[in-house]
């Protein structure tokens, strides 16, 4: 397998699930190897830290550009109490890469110095059906490409700078014109729509299961689409669970991955317990 599949696929919640569950895991083993040239501490905090450490300087993929977004927006600017992010949102046609929602929703769509801008119209085209605030966030080699591609619009733009820092080039602006009500709808699972009827209407529809999911949509249409817009984000916000006096001990390397994997305290415990472990080889 290249390299580049071995880091893509590292820090997942399915890799870290076998490792803290006392697996081996032969993925992770081979990128200790392969990564940490070295080997002073074989504990596996510091292993991670030195493999993430390569990501850094060497090839920044789309879990190192999230898992920054994620340290310097939602936990450095904002505040897990007040703020909820998401990630991997089907939109239409397109995936809303990571998305944040404190008092607004801003969806955040990568492209790493590995990536093509091929997508990107179409893409920015879908989310404006579902979110009212989105910007590109891209490398500094990128920078005036995007700038070139998204000078007259709407869309912000923000470089993941060498220092490893957010840098907001272009602000983005609200733009509500796009919101579509079809697309809301999909974005939301069951008993997120049926609050959104009740809290409106004070009631849900009457009839049989086959037309339930169409009449639901014909009644969530039926609200001005601001409104409509603000409700979607209300329960949206209320997606993220985090046991945030556990989280904080997470190291700064695994903060998205983790944030991602919906641990309960007892897997807080075993993570910690393996990164305190001394690797096996």
């Amino acid at each position: 397998m290249s390299n580049n599949m071995l880091l893509n696929r590292l820090f997942t919640r399915n890799i870290f699930m076998d490792l803290i569950n006392e697996n081996d895991n032969s993925l992770y083993s081979t990128c200790v190897e392969r990564y940490v040239n070295n080997i002073t501490s074989t504990k596996n905090r510091a292993l991670i830290s030195e493999i993430y450490n390569y990501l850094k300087k060497e090839y920044r993929n789309e879990y190192y550009y999230k898992n920054t977004l994620l340290n310097k927006l939602l936990l450095g600017r904002h505040s897990l109490n007040t703020t909820t992010a998401l990630s991997e949102i089907p939109i239409n046609k397109s995936k809303a890469d990571f998305v944040l929602i404190n008092g607004k929703a801003t969806v955040y769509e990568i492209k790493t110095e590995l990536d093509t801008f091929d997508r990107l119209d179409s893409q920015l085209h879908d989310y404006y059906k579902a979110f009212n605030n989105v910007c590109v966030v891209t490398s500094e080699s990128n920078y005036q490409k995007a700038k070139r591609m998204l000078e007259d619009t709407n869309v912000g733009i923000c470089i993941l700078t060498d220092r490893n820092t957010i840098s907001t080039r272009q602000k983005p602006q609200e733009d509500n014109s796009k919101l579509d009500h079809t697309v809301l709808f999909k974005v939301l699972r069951k008993y997120e729509f049926e609050n959104i009827l009740l809290s409106h209407y004070g009631k849900l529809p009457v009839t049989s299961q086959v037309k339930y999911y169409k009449t639901c949509y014909k009644m969530f249409a039926s609200i001005e689409i601001d409104l409509a817009y603000r409700y979607v984000i209300q329960q949206l916000k209320q997606r993220g669970f985090i046991e945030i006096d556990e989280y904080k001990s997470v190291p700064y390397e695994l903060k998205f991955m983790v944030y991602f994997s919906k641990y309960r305290k007892n897997d807080y415990l075993k993570l910690n317990n393996f990164l305190i472990k001394h690797w096996r080889g």
